[in-house]
Order: structure tokens, then sequence, then C-alpha cells
């Protein structure tokens, strides 16, 4: 069953992707910053090793730093099951879990969740009944259904993908091999760090604190509230007077 989505509610339909994943969380997008009621949902995962998470990102293939920030590539690799791909061509944004997918033209990307206009489609996997009924309607038909073409669709846009980083579980048998304890998680393969770590060093700019700096020269601008000219600075918009009237009934 495929929904369409937009605004709000794609947004909470893919925070749901997050929460519901145990078994797999799919995340294929070109520019990856999480918002943090994404980030904040994942964390509570981090201690999962039977989670196994795949991402891809692309474009950007001078520069992959414009793709993905160094603050979400350290957050990621704290999880220990974990793949992170990369596809230069890549356009497309396709999320999913072993329950549900979006197919989507929102990025992973915080200011395209607050402000953009986008739009998705959701699809629910049914459960074996389910299963079961598209199966058979399959093989009558010859038609997959939307779940199993976009899946496999993106499945082979993983396995092309670049592997840069790959963090794996190890695990010992217990109880005679009945059952199985996991004992740590292994980088198995890790190119982003050195380049994060070179970008740093080449680049003596790059995550320098962006914040507001008041200008040395100085600027002028217009209280928002009286039209007086005032100096510029975006943290104080008022004349003194405005600013006195704001804080005192605090309209």
């Amino acid at each position: 069953m495929a929904t369409f989505l937009t605004g709000n509610e794609l947004n909470a339909e893919l925070e749901k992707i997050f929460e519901s994943a145990y078994e797999y969380l799919i995340l294929i997008s070109p520019y990856i910053k999480l918002h943090e009621r994404y980030s904040s949902v994942l964390r509570e995962k981090r201690e999962n090793p039977d989670l196994k998470i795949i991402i891809v990102f692309g474009k950007n293939e001078d520069d992959l730093s414009r793709s993905m920030k160094v603050e979400d590539f350290n957050f990621f690799k704290e999880f220990p099951n974990i793949e992170i791909r990369y596809e230069k061509r890549l356009h497309a944004k396709y999320y999913a879990s072993q329950d549900a997918a979006i197919l989507t033209s929102m990025n992973l990307y915080n200011y395209s969740q607050d402000n953009n206009i986008e739009a998705g489609v959701l699809s629910v996997r049914k459960g074996l009944l389910g299963n079961l009924t598209n199966n058979l309607m399959t093989n009558v038909t010859g038609q997959e259904t939307f779940e199993n073409e976009t899946g496999s669709y993106f499945d082979r846009v993983i396995k092309q993908a670049d592997l840069l980083f790959s963090k794996i579980p190890h695990y010992e048998n217990t109880l005679l091999g009945l059952s199985k304890r996991y004992t740590k998680s292994v980088i198995e393969k890790d190119t982003l760090s050195d380049f994060f770590n070179n970008k740093l060093k080449s680049d003596p700019t790059y995550k320098k604190d962006t914040s507001y700096k008041r200008p040395t020269e100085k600027i002028f601008g217009y209280c928002v509230r009286t039209g007086v000219q005032i100096e510029f600075n975006p943290k104080h918009p008022m004349c003194e007077n405005a600013f006195q009237s704001w804080k005192k009934f605090n309209n």
C-alpha cells in the first residue's frame, strides 16, 4: 500500500522509520546533515549490534565534506553495525526499515526538512499473509509490487556504491552454539576518517566557528519596532527604548 505524503506528515513518517528500525535502516540521500529529531532517536540505538545501518550519500566528488558533515560521520561511526557508501551520481532519496520505506524528494538535511516544499510516497510492508498474497498476485500478473520494485532498485544502488566505511559486529557462541553473544565491533574499512583529518589540516577555515561576530567597522541598521537607526547586530535588533518596552511586556 502506497501513501502520498507532504510537509509535517512526511517528517513524521520518516521519524517513525527511524524509531521502528530494529533489523535494518537504509538511508540514501545525496546530502546528509541530521536533524536533531532524528539524531535523538538514533542515539537510543547505538548499543544495538543487530541493527544494520546502511548509508549512501553522493555528489561533490572533489569535496565529500559538502555532502556529509564531519559531525554526522563522527556520530554514525559510533554505531556497532554500519556501512557508509558513496555514489557520485546519486540524486534519489530513499529511507527504509524492515517495516516501511519512503521514496521522496527530501534530502536527509535539516534545512530541507524545516524549509523546503517536499513530497514522498510511503510504502508499508505487509505481514506474512499480505506477503503471501502479494507473491501470488505477482506470479499471476507477472508484475512486481511497488515495494519489491523500489527495494530491488535501491539494493542495486547500494551494491554499486563505493564502500568508504564499514564496522562489523563480532559474536561468540554460547550454550553449546545454541545462541550467540555480542563481543565487539571491528572497523574493517575506513577512508572517511583520513579524508576529514586531511581536510582539517589542509583547510584552516574548515569547521571554524561561524557564529555572529561584531564587525570591526560599525555597520548601521534600523530598529525593527521604531525604525530608529541603530548599530547593526542581529542579536539586538531593537533600540534601547524599544527593548525595554519589549522586556517589560514580553511582547
